[in-house]
């Protein structure tokens, strides 16, 4: 009875981060961190916080579609590149089929099976091919079929998150005429969303929440505050 209770409650949490979450933590970091150094930089080099919206907008603007179509292309490149490999290993469990049941051996055997217990598993994947061939993309070659959306989500979710990661810093340099004045409101509000964004991604991805938060916020600061000394040496 006892063996039972413990049983039941032992609860295992595994997280696998989905596509979007990825994405989104593509768009947001880069969102966050490149608008928010482009506007400190420029707060050391002008006096008027037109300017710095106009770059601002124009960077946000650029930055959202060069991330998202390389979101776009790097998703077609993975759909592309894993029909490739399913056609050739199509190819070779009926032109190398000996080869292709030494690799499944090979797998098995790593997993801890003597050949004695692979054997079965070998006669049984080699009875339908179609599953033959899934057993070798996933375990010899570690691919999954991508959605047949997920370029197309990739680049608007990737797109999207910069966006709203470039408004934050640049949201008080439009609400405000004084640089200065802006540029002490955008840090901390950046900040702080670096570190929230920094503790969500850390519980999203199983690394160590407050760790990510701190890391993040680091990078984020130390890139607008080299942005900021160079515009200003140079002004």
């Amino acid at each position: 009875m006892e063996q039972s209770a413990q049983q039941t409650a032992h609860v295992e949490e595994h997280f696998t981060a989905p596509d979007v979450i990825r994405d989104i933590v593509i768009g947001m970091a880069d969102g966050l961190t490149v608008p928010f150094a482009l506007a400190a930089g420029l707060s050391g080099a002008v006096s008027v916080t037109t300017l710095i919206v106009t770059a601002g907008v124009a960077e946000i603007a650029a930055g959202a579609i060069a991330m998202g179509l390389g979101g776009y292309l790097a998703a077609r490149t993975d759909r592309e590149h894993y029909f490739a490999e399913l056609e050739r290993e199509r190819t070779e469990v009926v032109e190398l089929p000996d080869r292709e049941k030494q690799e499944v051996r090979d797998i098995l055997t790593q997993w801890g099976l003597n050949e004695q217990e692979a054997e079965p598993v070998i006669r049984a994947l080699s009875r339908d091919p179609r599953r033959w061939v899934d057993f070798m993309m996933k375990f010899e070659l570690g691919l999954e079929e991508p959605e047949p959306k997920r370029a197309r989500n990739s680049s608007l979710t990737i797109g999207l998150s910069y966006i709203a990661g470039g408004i934050i810093p640049l949201a008080p340099y439009m609400l405000m005429a004084n640089p200065v004045t802006a540029l002490i409101i955008s840090v901390v509000v950046t900040l702080i969303a670096l570190f929230i964004f920094g503790f969500v991604k850390g519980k999203f991805t199983g690394v160590k929440p407050w760790k990510s938060a701190w890391q993040t916020t680091v990078v984020g600061g130390l890139a607008a505050g080299v942005a900021f000394l160079v515009a200003k040496f140079i002004a």
